[in-house]
């Protein structure tokens, strides 16, 4: 009865180190890197997608910023050369709201990127630009177009 005993535990510890090795080994797992360039009949990667949203790390936080704060009223957003800010309005929003959200964002666009002549480029659902509101550092005037 004893050599059973001893034949078991020896056994159950052979099979758990050998569980616990294959265990730890197969565990890790490898992610290949997602190719940066746009193969034909591919989907854009999430690395792509951040990059959309500005052309320089401070303007990419900023239009993340944008894009997730405005849920419900900005469908997306994106900064270029940290001067210019365009969105993607949702249907939600009226005409009559355009502006003030423009000028909104422009204020909020200045205190983030200051110092310079700075654009907000407001473009509708179908991504038709509606509106451009220009501030000019100079004479600290917001102009619409």
């Amino acid at each position: 009865m004893r050599v059973i005993q001893n034949f078991r535990r020896i056994l159950t510890a052979f099979a758990l180190v050998f569980l616990l090795t294959t265990t730890a080994a197969c565990s890790g797992t490898v992610q290949a890197k997602q190719p940066t360039t746009q193969l034909p009949g591919t989907s854009y990667s999430a690395e792509y997608a951040q990059l959309e949203r500005g052309n320089t790390v401070e303007g990419q936080d900023f239009g993340s910023w944008v894009a997730t704060t405005a849920k419900g009223i900005v469908q997306d957003a994106y900064v270029r050369d940290n001067n210019k800010l365009g969105i993607v309005i949702t249907p939600k929003v009226r005409p009559t709201e355009v502006r003030p959200l423009a000028k909104s964002l422009l204020q909020g666009f200045h205190k983030n990127f200051p110092n310079q002549d700075l654009s907000v480029l407001v473009y509708a659902p179908d991504k038709q630009l509606i509106l451009t509101a220009q501030y000019d550092t100079q004479s600290n005037e917001i102009a619409y177009k």
